[in-house]
């Protein structure tokens, strides 16, 4: 049923190997040698071209003139012409040798122009008050401006109180009825200093004889030294202060003239929060120079001091202005004991007097120093006017009439050699220019408002367009200078210096 059977072998080769072999085979290809090469190129070629065009109008000309050679000439011209030819350049070359106008220059603005009114600031609660802008003094940036309120009329002792006022006037939300630092000062500020550094410190004198530096910097606690009520302190008012440089560098101390003759230099000690009595200086009858010409009121030798200034020339000259109307030159470094009875003060006082100008007739209320001169200052007082002295002659070189009434302040012009500003007790402020041929005013600010007195002013150093003054009715008004009161002549300095030389022989 079943049998064996024997086949012959089937071979079936694999297609699925052979296709993957083919996969797997490898092929090259390879490209022919790239070829490079290197090469370089300069040209140098240069070409000098002009070319010029005629004057447009050149046959216009031409032809114009051709008709007036058809003309005929106007009768007895050529006759005149070589008659008065003679003449005319004579005069010609005596004008071109002439100096009679070197230095003049056209004013091209209008007078009223002069001078335009910027900011008119006020605290309205020392306004209520009826207080005064006794100072202003503006900050080492020139951004802002700082004013004291006090009474210029106060004759008997006074507890009012009063306020330092400071403004930015940079701020873009300027309010002028709104300062950026409002200092309570429990009695009326007489005098006021910005630190010539640093802009947060101003020193005050006050009515009671203290002198105070304040930091605005700080305004829940401003007040940063005080001299307090001691045996070294001031008895009477102090009219002035001013910031003097130590002799280490970079340190200033406090300068402060009192009523009762006396002037004291104040170191600050801000660790222990007061002012330190450095030097003082005592001016008494005695020890004066010319001093039979000098009467005292009252039976005192003390001599009242109302008026200071440092000398930006030499570090140890100081002028000192009196009540009796003395005008004194000092030195800081001199040694001679002052002839007045020991107070209990912790320094003993010098007499610092060397030399005496002629007194004027009523109080000295201001003195500056130029600026541009060494030898040269200004004064001014009761009297109405304005006297510049020479620090090498008793009598003054010009006295100027300022005003009918008194001048409070005077201060020489920073950028101008012969200018100087004066603040009147009638409102006015009068601008003075010495290189002019006329004494006039160059140029008189007047607010319109009569009764009220321009008590002080103040150039900003840092922008000498702005002028700020101070009245009796508790403003400040910020005025913008004209370049004709602010820009240099190159002549005014040497006229200066010939206004110098006009010592007496």
């Amino acid at each position: 049923m079943f049998a064996d059977e024997t086949l012959d072998p089937v071979n079936i080769e694999s297609q699925w190997r052979k296709s993957h072999q083919s996969a797997q085979e490898s092929r090259g290809c390879q490209t022919r040698a790239l070829h490079s090469s290197e090469a370089e190129v300069q040209t140098l070629s240069t070409s000098v071209g002009w070319s010029q065009t005629e004057e447009p109008q050149q046959k216009d000309s031409e032809e114009l003139l051709q008709q007036l050679q058809g003309e005929a000439e106007p009768p007895g011209l050529r006759d005149f012409l070589q008659r008065v030819e003679e003449s005319v350049i004579a005069e010609l070359v005596r004008n071109a040798r002439s100096h009679a106008f070197d230095g003049f220059q056209v004013n091209w603005e209008e007078h009223n122009n002069l001078v335009s009114c910027l900011h008119r600031l006020y605290y309205p609660r020392a306004q209520e008050g009826g207080l005064h802008v006794t100072s202003v003094s503006w900050s080492c940036t020139g951004s802002v401006i700082a004013c004291a309120y006090g009474r210029i009329d106060e004759g008997d002792w006074s507890t009012e109180k009063s306020y330092v006022c400071t403004w930015n006037l940079n701020r873009q939300s300027l309010n002028p009825k709104q300062a950026d630092h409002v200092i309570d000062v429990p009695t009326v500020v007489t005098a006021l200093s910005c630190h010539p550094e640093q802009p947060a410190l101003i020193a005050g004198g006050l009515y009671t004889g203290e002198v105070v530096v304040w930091d605005t910097s700080q305004p829940q606690d401003p007040v940063l030294v005080q001299t307090g009520m001691s045996a070294d302190s001031h008895r009477e008012p102090v009219y002035q202060v001013s910031w003097v440089p130590l002799q280490k560098k970079g340190e200033f101390g406090v300068l402060s003239a009192s009523s009762r003759g006396q002037v004291f230099l104040w170191t600050v000690d801000s660790d222990r929060s007061r002012l330190i009595l450095n030097a003082a200086y005592a001016f008494v009858r005695q020890q004066l120079p010319h001093s039979s010409s000098y009467k005292a009121r009252g039976s005192s030798s003390a001599v009242g001091v109302t008026s200071l200034a440092l000398s930006p020339w030499d570090s140890d000259t100081f002028l000192v202005g009196s009540e009796g109307g003395l005008l004194l030159r000092c030195s800081f470094s001199s040694q001679t004991p002052a002839a007045v009875p020991s107070e209990g003060q912790s320094v003993a006082p010098r007499a610092p007097a060397l030399f005496s100008f002629r007194p004027q007739s009523g109080p000295v209320h201001s003195i500056h120093y130029s600026p541009f001169h060494r030898n040269l200052f200004i004064s001014t007082g009761t009297d109405g006017l304005a006297h510049l002295h020479s620090l090498l002659q008793v009598d003054p070189l010009l006295s100027l009439r300022v005003s009918d009434s008194y001048v409070f302040q005077v201060q020489w012009s920073p950028t101008r050699p012969l200018v100087f500003a004066a603040a009147t007790g009638q409102g006015e402020v009068q601008i003075f220019d010495l290189g002019r041929r006329s004494l006039r005013p160059a140029a008189t600010i007047e607010e319109g408002r009569a009764g009220h007195a321009a008590t002080c002013l103040s150039f900003n150093h840092q922008s000498p367009r702005l002028l700020a003054v101070g009245r009796t009715d508790g403003t400040v008004a910020v005025w913008q200078l004209s370049s004709e009161l602010t820009e240099q002549d190159p002549r005014e300095s040497g006229q200066l210096e010939q206004i110098a030389n006009q010592v007496a022989e």
